[in-house]
């Protein structure tokens, strides 16, 4: 049979719960980094302020007010994928940081 001591166990968490921390942070990561730097969300608020500039020249009323609310939708989107973003590097931090207490935990 598998015997295990209280110190065993308090490790075998700790060294589970800062893997999925690691993991976690990573994911973060990555979303505030690709989501943030992505060239497609550029690329449409580009070309919608030129969109916006010609309506303007135009005297395209109607195109001026949908591009303006394309951008408005955008920001939000950037906001969006920042706060998931964030808040996964907060988790990924704060499960490290559970998993260090539990480590301290350890006589």
């Amino acid at each position: 049979m598998f015997s295990m001591t209280v110190n065993d166990f308090l490790l075998s968490m700790a060294s589970a719960i800062v893997i999925v921390g690691v993991l976690v942070l990573g994911v973060g990561v990555y979303i505030l980094v690709s989501k943030m730097m992505g060239n497609d969300i550029r690329t449409i608020a580009n070309q919608t302020a030129k969109l916006a500039q010609k309506g303007i020249t135009d005297d395209i009323t109607g195109l001026v007010g949908n591009a303006r609310t394309l951008i408005e939708t955008l920001n939000e989107l950037v906001k969006t994928a920042a706060g998931v973003g964030i808040f996964l590097v907060l988790l990924g931090v704060a499960l490290m940081g559970g998993a260090y207490a539990l480590v301290m935990q350890i006589k």
